[in-house]
């Protein structure tokens, strides 16, 4: 079950970047030529490291490895040192008050401000 919605959440979010025809690539962020806040961007900034870190959790839990959860965490704390602040070093240059609307309305992964009912920034 985890995985299917990881996978789906992660399919989801590149479907997402290609309706608004911008990169995917996250070694270039530089290159977003909008800035993508429908979808999964609704609920998290970065929902493809949510679905990244879901299919560790759900591997983890598979194999029964508490250990397993433990590599989970430490993929979530790396992807966010090593990658996510970059990106959003870039997104901030890129968009403006734009990335700093959708920063205070959306959480970098998830939490209660993740619920339903909320406002798209596009």
């Amino acid at each position: 079950m985890i995985v299917a919605l990881s996978l789906g959440l992660l399919a989801w979010a590149v479907t997402a970047f290609r309706r608004h025809e911008t990169t995917v690539d996250p070694l270039a962020p530089e290159r977003a030529s909008r800035l993508v806040s429908d979808g999964p961007f609704q609920v998290t900034r970065n929902p493809m490291c949510v679905a990244m870190a879901g299919v560790l959790v759900a591997h983890a839990i598979a194999r029964r490895s508490p250990a397993g959860l433990i590599s989970a965490a430490g993929f979530v704390l790396l992807i966010n040192k090593a990658q996510i602040e970059a990106e959003e070093r870039a997104m901030a240059a890129r968009f403006g008050p734009e990335w700093d609307q959708y920063v205070a309305a959306t959480p970098r992964w998830l939490s209660l401000r993740s619920l339903p009912h909320r406002k798209s920034c596009a």
